[in-house]
């Protein structure tokens, strides 16, 4: 709803969240997909004892990996970059400060020789532990460098077993780094345990976790993660909001990055031309952690008074990003030309995220905002109204209508029972 001079809280209304390959019309000023750097994949791989377990298709969970990899090398796109990365393959003890450090490179990223990452593969015997989250910091550093996407696909069929450093914890560590990298993870067993943390390590990077029973399933998953980090990525543009709309920067259309500070707001500025309109949205990623109760709220003001509040919440904490987004109709007409004035909107983003005592409030959470400016519709000033000015016009129209209909049924009414009685 768009109201003047008094603001509109409650309105929810929740638009896209972190994806990958964002698209914007030619001219987008900023966030542009920029194909300088070749994309880069690290398939971190558990090979500790547990997949000797042969429940995958009549073969062990091991032989089907095995598998799949070799399937998924033959598919891989020429201008992917592609590396292999174990876990628990070669530390057979018992000592568990030893088994928590068995990650290594087993083919490492960068241009695919097919043969030589086969042969590597082929080597793979199931050995040791499980730690995920050192391998996840190990497979960072690995895919380090370069501005072309980034991208971990985790394949395990157990729990991390190296705790205390949480894997989930490692996920939102990386996350916080700003460098564009998503984790997609795999689990080869229906384990409930197993998947919450699976989905904790992808949430964290805005990535994807899938329950994996069928070899197939493995192969054709996997094909389709390394093919999309061959798509044109949206690189974000860094921005700094400010604390008043009149300090903020200017936007245009594209994709930008920022940091949201605990319990603060930061304002942007977009400039409309006379019949445009603005489509904005903000993600806000919880890099570390939050008390469960949080949320987000963008708000969207004019100089002449038309305001427009968008929000969402969550009050589980089960989410890991929180997205809300809104649409701000073009000008109203000049009163002077009769035509549609420019005017400057200002974006203001604020959050209620908290967070207990000894957790870091510094630096900002990190957020994510979309700015699309388009030609608006030349039949639909206000889009919550379907053109019928500022929706009051419908709910009127709707009210006599309904006025009408009741008067009209009752006539027909009383006039079916005076035929009947005359009858």
């Amino acid at each position: 709803m768009i109201r003047r001079t008094r603001p509109v809280v409650g309105a929810i209304a929740l638009l896209a969240a972190l994806t990958a390959g964002i698209a914007f019309p030619a001219g987008a000023a900023a966030g542009e997909p920029t194909g300088e750097s070749a994309p880069k994949v690290d398939l971190v791989l558990d090979v500790s004892g547990s997949m000797r377990a042969k429940d995958i298709d009549g073969q062990s969970r091991m032989a089907a990996a095995k598998q799949a990899f070799n399937e998924v090398l033959d598919a891989t796109p020429e201008e992917v970059q592609l590396g292999i990365r174990t876990l628990g393959a070669d530390y057979p003890g018992d000592d568990r400060k030893e088994g928590c450090k068995d990650t290594a490179q087993l083919y490492p990223v960068g241009p695919l020789d097919r043969t030589e990452a086969k042969t590597a593969v082929a080597t793979l015997v199931p050995t040791g532990w499980t730690p995920i989250g050192p391998a996840l910091l190990k497979a960072a550093d690995d895919l380090d460098g370069g501005d072309g996407s980034k991208r971990i696909v985790l394949i395990s069929d157990g729990e991390d077993t190296c705790a205390p450093l949480d894997p989930c914890e490692v996920a939102r560590e990386i996350a916080a780094k700003g460098i564009g990298l998503t984790i997609d993870t795999l689990g080869l067993v229906p384990n409930a345990k197993l998947s919450r943390q699976l989905s904790c390590i992808a949430e964290a990077t805005g990535g994807t976790y899938t329950s994996i029973e069928h070899q197939d399933e493995l192969t054709d998953r996997v094909n389709e993660l390394v093919d999309r980090a061959a798509e044109p990525v949206v690189t974000p543009v860094a921005v700094e909001g400010a604390d008043a709309c009149e300090r903020a920067p200017e936007l245009r259309s594209g994709l930008y990055t920022d940091r949201q500070e605990f319990g603060r707001q930061r304002w942007y500025r977009v400039e409309l031309l006379a019949g445009q309109e603005l489509r904005a949205s903000v993600s806000i990623a919880a890099d570390r952690a939050v008390r469960p109760d949080h949320g987000v709220l963008m708000r969207a003001i004019t100089v002449h008074g038309r305001e427009i509040v968008r929000g969402e919440a969550t009050g589980n904490g089960r989410t890991d990003v929180v997205s809300t987004g809104l649409r701000h109709p073009k000008p109203e007409l000049d009163d002077d030309s009769g035509k549609p004035a420019a005017e400057t909107v200002c974006l203001g983003v604020t959050t209620s995220f908290s967070a207990d005592a000894g957790v870091k409030t510094t630096p900002g959470l990190p957020l994510e905002l979309t700015v699309d400016v388009v030609d608006g519709p030349d039949d639909a000033s206000d889009v919550a109204s379907f053109g019928l000015g500022r929706g009051w016009w419908l709910l009127g129209a709707l009210v006599v209508t309904g006025f009408l209909a009741g008067l009209v049924w009752g006539w027909l009414s009383r006039w079916r029972v005076a035929v009947w009685r005359t009858n």
